[in-house]
């Protein structure tokens, strides 16, 4: 699915292709000359963001907050966003975008404008991401803190998760540098002006949320280290209390033990009180030991 914006006067022109056919890609690249081995990026997932130069457009891919891939070709007057629906469901949305772009229309707008509003679009979508998985960290560190019963394995998956979106987060984030730093250096021709000015804004946007997501991969290794930590303390504690029983129940066997043996000459065998004093003994010794661990803390 194709959709065509034009703002300005002279007119520019914003293509946005959805789930495009290769037929649709084919007209494109016919219309405004573009170089066949870019559009071979736009059939697979990239690994990074990066930029590629030529002589009448350049080749940019990058990622927005949940992460979905958006191709993008600039030229003089033009802009060209190639986008799909990947199989985690990850999509941006451009209608606030466009909406923005509405509401701030001028005669001067340049396709270069129109792609530094885009980009600063994308990387404010990053600090919302960085909200939300700040949001789970925070449920999931009250969680392993509490005293209230929960399943281990969950908490362990859950952190883990956080770590694999946050690892993932930081391939889109780190390496839009590379290519906000070349901008800035004005290897891009149509990028001028006030969209330089716009890029050098998103440029320190980008700064900032890669702090964020270096920070917040710091607290998920505290968080893992903290319930690795709570649950070594349970284990120990239940290990003290399994001492603290054996040493009680040993003594009272001990004691049923040694009166319990079959030998002929034992003196208290014929001795009416044999049989209560054992089990005073008994009691006596486990209360005693009860309440020296129970001191300790152990019970």
């Amino acid at each position: 699915m194709k959709t065509t914006h034009k703002f300005g006067d002279p007119c520019v022109t914003w293509i946005d292709v959805i789930d495009p056919e290769v037929e649709e890609l084919e007209v494109l690249a016919d219309e405004y000359g573009l170089a066949d081995r870019t559009f071979d990026e736009a059939y697979r997932r990239a690994a990074r963001p990066s930029m590629r130069r030529f002589e009448d457009h350049v080749y940019i891919v990058a990622f927005s907050g949940s992460l979905a891939e958006i191709d993008m070709y600039l030229g003089p007057d033009w802009l060209i966003t190639v986008r799909r629906h990947d199989p985690n469901g990850r999509e941006w949305d451009p209608q606030p975008l466009l909406e923005l772009l509405e509401r701030h229309e001028s005669a001067t707008t340049t396709s270069g404008q129109l792609f530094a509003t885009l980009m600063d679009d994308l990387i404010d979508g990053y600090f919302d991401t960085t909200d939300a998985l700040e949001d789970k960290l925070e449920v999931i560190e009250d969680s392993i803190f509490s005293d209230e019963t929960h399943v281990e394995q969950e908490l362990q998956h859950d952190l883990f998760g956080i770590r694999r979106e946050l690892l993932e987060l930081r391939r889109a984030v780190v390496p839009l540098r590379e290519v906000l730093s070349a901008i800035l250096r004005r290897e891009v021709q149509w990028i001028d002006g006030d969209a330089l000015v716009t890029c050098r804004d998103a440029f320190d946007k980008l700064l900032r949320a890669v702090d964020l997501v270096d920070e917040q991969r710091e607290l998920v290794g505290n968080a893992v280290d903290a319930h690795l930590a709570v649950i070594s303390n349970q284990m120990n504690f239940v290990m003290k209390k399994l001492t603290a029983w054996g040493s009680i129940v040993f003594g009272a066997t001990l004691i049923a033990g040694i009166y319990g043996m079959n030998f002929r000459h034992m003196p208290e065998l014929s001795w009416k009180l044999g049989y209560p004093m054992a089990l005073g003994m008994m009691v006596v010794l486990s209360f005693v030991l009860y309440r020296v661990f129970r001191k300790r803390d152990w019970l």
